[in-house]
């Protein structure tokens, strides 16, 4: 005699299943937004320290570019990269806001800025970036 499930047992196996993965991904979910939104908070804060430290031990003006798509640092004039990588958006965490653009004088401080705040947001998870004159970082939850 041949030993098989019936249609009933496999019915309960999948209905149970069904179950466990409709709990279950909602939650999978938010805790990858929340991993996302953290890598890319934590992305724009070192590259703020890149760009801050470049600008020291080159002793020359450095630009720091975020932008959704594309996170650079520039020499002051120049187009090409010193640094480079992909923004928040390719982990699809939105940036609020337009680009915004940091300058960093020789001695490390930001010029012609006060405090900013850049906001990232992926699905119910929210982190806000805030960067000071003095190069502070800190990322609020």
């Amino acid at each position: 005699m041949r030993r098989a499930f019936t249609l009933l047992e496999l019915m309960l196996v999948l209905a149970v299943l069904g179950i466990l993965l409709a709990v279950g991904v909602p939650a999978v979910s938010r805790l990858l937004d929340v991993i996302e939104v953290d890598a890319a908070a934590a992305h724009i804060a070192a590259a703020h320290q890149r760009a801050r430290l470049l600008a020291i031990t080159r002793s020359q003006v450095i630009r720091l570019v975020i932008d959704g798509s594309r996170i650079g640092v520039y020499p002051r004039t120049g187009t090409t990269p010193l640094w480079s990588e992909a923004g928040p958006n390719e982990a699809r965490v939105t940036l609020a806001g337009p680009p915004r653009q940091f300058t960093f004088s020789p001695e490390g401080f930001t010029l012609g800025l006060s405090n900013a705040s850049l906001q990232l947001t992926r699905g119910a998870s929210r982190r806000t970036v805030v960067i000071s004159r003095l190069g502070r970082v800190r990322v609020l939850r």
